[in-house]
């Protein structure tokens, strides 16, 4: 949360350039404060899973925020119950008239496929072009951030000749844009994935920024219209255990070639178990982006949204 202080206070400046968030009296005075509404479009095969996941790494603020989970309608659950879709889950149609303070868009497990192939990229496609007009922001995880990059600016993928599995390594670009508040110059995060976006096309596009890179795993968290278009190539949200749960998963299934994670187990020995390395960055990461680009830019009044540039 912020600071509140005298705006003409000599250190607020000081406090600016360090990257702290600080609020004169009069902002202060005329902001109007009401729960935040965040919808989850969740893609992921292990839903339950992936709700625990991010609603934990939304908790970390003492902000009020109501949850959406929103499912396709296009496509149906195979790992996860009628049931629970029904009971928790809205689809696109319900909510498409509403207005939100922002969106989040995970990974999906489709991502060797070309994006015209997915059975529910018409409707994913849908609701990204909605986002531009009824969300504040919208956080787009690992696939979405490349199915959302081709969308958007038409940034390709391509196929990598051995999967990005395990902890990586990441350099810090541009410390300053508030997402990046509290990083260090260098941080880990997982990565689980196939495929990646095509840097040329990136770096050749001005509207897009990377914020955070990666020697081995390539760009990690990029920007887009001053926050409102979040990117991550990774998993932040991953829990501990999650990718011990998914090498064990394919060796059980005997498949070939199974990547061992980097830079995951101690020692790298799965018997001594994974080492967290990533959770502080990670919360700073969702932390960042619910309180600095959703908080304090929505509008009071959701439907102004449609208004912002």
């Amino acid at each position: 949360m912020p600071i509140r202080i005298n705006a003409d206070l000599p250190a607020k400046k000081i406090l600016e350039d360090e990257n702290i968030f600080v609020m004169d009296y009069e902002r202060a005075m005329s902001q109007d404060i009401r729960p935040l509404e965040i919808v989850i479009m969740n893609l992921m095969p292990t839903k339950q899973a992936t709700e625990l996941q991010l609603l934990r790494s939304l908790s970390n603020t003492p902000l009020q925020v109501d949850i959406i989970f929103l499912k396709t309608e296009s496509h149906d659950a195979k790992n996860e119950s009628a049931t629970h879709m029904d009971t928790f889950y809205q689809v696109f149609s319900d909510i498409k008239d509403q207005y939100f303070d922002g969106l989040i868009i995970t990974g999906a497990p489709v991502e060797t496929m070309e994006f015209e192939e997915v059975d529910y990229w018409p409707e994913l496609k849908e609701i990204m072009e909605w986002s531009k007009t009824h969300v504040t922001s919208t956080f787009h995880i690992c696939w979405a951030a490349q199915a959302a990059l081709y969308y958007h600016y038409g940034v390709r993928k391509e196929e990598l000749p051995e999967k990005i599995f395990g902890v990586f390594e990441h350099k810090t670009i541009h410390a300053k844009p508030m997402l990046m508040r509290g990083f260090d110059d260098v941080f880990k995060a997982p990565h689980s994935r196939h495929t990646q976006i095509v840097r040329e096309d990136v770096e050749n596009n001005p509207n897009l920024t990377i914020l955070a890179d990666s020697e081995k795993a390539g760009p990690f968290i990029l920007i887009a219209k001053e926050g409102r278009q979040v990117f991550v190539m990774g998993h932040p949200e991953y829990d501990i255990l999650t990718l011990d749960g998914e090498y064990q998963r394919d060796i059980k299934k005997g498949m070939d070639n199974v990547p061992f994670p980097h830079d995951y187990y101690k020692n790298d020995d799965p018997a001594q178990g994974p080492v967290k390395s990533w959770r502080c960055h990670a919360n700073a990461l969702y932390t960042n982006w619910l309180n600095y680009y959703v908080y304090q830019v929505t509008p009071y009044i959701r439907e102004e949204i449609k208004d912002m540039k």
